[in-house]
């Protein structure tokens, strides 16, 4: 009788995501926001245009439906060519690429929404897709497969979760040349007779029997590839090295991944309190994440000697994690581990891990205040913990929109845990970002707000050194620089490991003239924090420029605009060190790309955003900028 409630139908249900999402908001927020703006328009019309309608379109999704495959899956083409030809003419780093996946299901429509079976499996085929690719199930597939100039790869029987039976996948190419072509699908069988496949079945399975038995052997006696030492992007720190890698989510629902994300980040963000370790930024690592990555290479970028890797399952309220520790400069396995649990568990699991890790690399575990750093947990409420994982992935997407949805999120983790202190300070971080990016009216009282959670936040915990943090970003914004300072080289007591309070810290003392020490803390910032942003590179720049040292300002200026190369205060920085080094003719091209990505750049309104209290640091920066033609 309860199925009564809601109506059902069969629809096609056409999922989109953006790809690397996080990463273009990290390097230049403001071009990203402006991208998905103007990309999520496109898919909107091409949708309307193909008898589509959108349901929902949150951040960096859409979910679509249509009554016919054929249209949902010449909408999806549509897409994915418009896409390319707009991404052709930007920059390779600031592309911005869409997975898409077709499910022809049954749904519950409700109040204009769909849910259900249909739609997780289309969320599911979309993780399947490539970029700029589209995947589809079967059920769609046996409705176009003769209907459309397109070609198919079968992708096998793939599992999704709350999903009974494995669901055929396809792989759709676009090209010309694949027309008409269906790859990788096995149809023999009908030729034989039932006992001619039966016997073919039973050697078969024999066979595989044997392969699995040698595979186990192979397993157990395998190592990984090396890294080298000499060919490290950077010299190994003299304590254990290591780096956490993005967490697989194998629950078969991609819109999971913020679980196995919040676990990667919690076990790293707790090795990074211990200061006998190095541990590199678990943003840094998330650049691996989808990737068929091998462990000597991502030592080799990071400079790491360790690196752990591991996977997620859930199910109904089990949850299933693996994890192993690897010695990259030997290809050694030295620690793993699998737990299969109930959730209500996974803060166990966190903190074993943790442990085990510690135990591994003889990190000094019960050193004084490290030990109590480690064993203080935020929440022991698993659906709190969970409001927060899911706030945490809105908060980095960095729009109006996704903040508002991630104080919610916060908002209601504090509800379900009023004691839940890092949530507090999450909830004072949106309010920062309010006033950052001028989101409300009032900045004044959404930094007073900021500062409020903050201050909760270390009254329920003082150990959490993003607390302290943003903190110091308020006292900051407050014009109160030595407070600033102390409460932000508190956050690095805490966290030794922690890149974003380097940085923070590199910041604020280059802008009150400690220039020396702003380089220092730049570019530990930076070895914490490999594939850091485009900020972190500029921070340096600045303060090699502002000490003098103008060969290696340029030096990390075009690694920011590696980065993002239409990041004007880097173009602008370039300017300044060639026209104090007399090189005119390059002075003058880097002036003519700040004016290429700000035709009303205006000299005079430039200097009142520099954040030096001392005037003449600002002078001189002035005076470079001027000498070399701008106005």
């Amino acid at each position: 009788m309860a199925d009564e409630r809601f109506k059902r139908k069969l629809t096609a249900v056409l999922s989109a995501d953006a790809v690397g999402y996080s990463r273009l908001m990290a390097e230049d927020e403001a071009a990203t926001v402006k991208t998905i703006a103007t990309y999520r328009e496109i898919m909107s019309t091409l949708v309307k245009q193909h008898r589509g309608r959108v349901v929902d379109s949150p951040g960096d999704n859409m979910l679509a439906e249509f009554s016919s495959v054929v249209d949902a899956v010449q909408c999806a083409v549509a897409v994915q060519n418009e896409f390319e030809t707009r991404n052709a003419e930007l920059a390779e780093n600031r592309r911005m690429e869409f997975r898409i996946g077709i499910n022809l299901g049954d749904v519950i429509d409700e109040e204009d929404r769909i849910y259900g079976d249909g739609v997780n499996i289309a969320a599911r085929l979309e993780s399947l897709a490539d970029p700029g690719g589209i995947c589809v199930s079967k059920t769609a597939f046996d409705q176009i497969e003769t209907k459309l100039p397109l070609g198919y790869e079968y992708l096998g029987e793939q599992s999704v979760k709350n999903i009974p039976k494995p669901v055929g996948a396809y792989r759709v190419l676009m090209k010309p040349d694949a027309a008409g072509k269906v790859i990788g699908e096995n149809r023999f069988l009908g030729r034989f007779s039932r006992k001619t496949a039966m016997a073919a079945i039973i050697i078969l399975v024999t066979i595989a029997g044997g392969l699995i038995g040698w595979n186990i052997y192979l397993q157990q006696s395998k190592k990984v590839e090396p890294a080298s030492v000499e060919k490290m992007a950077f010299a190994l720190p003299d304590k254990p090295s290591i780096a956490v890698l993005p967490f697989e989510n194998l629950s078969g629902d991609p819109k999971q991944d913020y679980f196995s994300d919040g676990l990667t980040n919690q076990i790293s963000s707790a090795l990074s309190r211990f200061r006998s370790l190095f541990v590199i930024s678990s943003n840094s690592t998330s650049t691996y994440k989808g990737k068929p990555v091998k462990i000597q290479k991502v030592a080799e970028d990071l400079g790491v000697k360790y690196v752990l890797e591991g996977s997620v399952q859930r199910s109904a309220d089990r949850i299933r994690i693996t994890a192993q520790l690897i010695d990259a400069t030997t290809g050694h396995q030295i620690w793993s581990q699998r737990y299969d649990r109930e959730q209500k568990d996974i803060f166990a699991i966190q903190d074993d891990i943790t442990l085990e890790i510690t135990k591994a690399l003889q990190a000094d575990v019960m050193s004084g205040e490290q030990a109590r750093l480690w064993a203080k947990n935020s929440t022991k409420n698993l659906e709190a913990w969970e409001k927060w994982l899911q706030g945490d992935e809105y908060l980095f997407r960095f729009t109006k929109e996704d903040n508002a949805t991630a104080r919610r999120l916060f908002e209601e983790a504090i509800v379900l845990d009023p004691e839940y202190a890092f949530a507090y300070v999450m909830l004072g971080w949106t309010y920062f970002l309010d006033a950052r990016f001028g989101w409300v009216n009032s900045r004044a009282e959404s930094f007073k707000m900021a500062g409020k959670y903050a201050q909760k936040g270390m009254e329920l915990n003082d150990t959490l050194d993003n607390a302290y943090l943003l903190m110091g970003r308020f006292y900051f914004s407050q014009g109160q620089h030595e407070k600033a300072i102390a409460e932000v080289e508190r956050a690095i007591a805490l966290n030794p490991n922690g890149a974003n309070n380097y940085l923070g810290l590199a910041g604020m003392v280059g802008g009150l003239g400690r220039w020396d020490e702003s380089v220092e803390l730049a570019k530990k910032a930076i070895r914490l924090h490999p594939n850091a942003p485009v900020h972190y590179y500029h921070y340096l720049g600045r303060a090699y420029f502002m000490t003098g040292q103008l060969d290696e300002s340029i030096t990390a200026v075009k690694k920011a605009l590696d980065v993002n190369p239409n990041y004007l205060p880097a173009h602008a920085l370039l300017a300044a060190c060639y026209s104090s080094l007399d090189r005119h003719a390059e002075a003058a091209a880097a002036a003519d790309e700040i004016r290429r990505i700000n035709p009303k750049f205006n000299l005079e309104f430039y200097a009142k955003t520099l954040p030096y209290k001392n005037k003449a640091d600002k002078e001189r920066y002035i005076a470079a900028l001027r000498k070399a033609g701008l106005k």
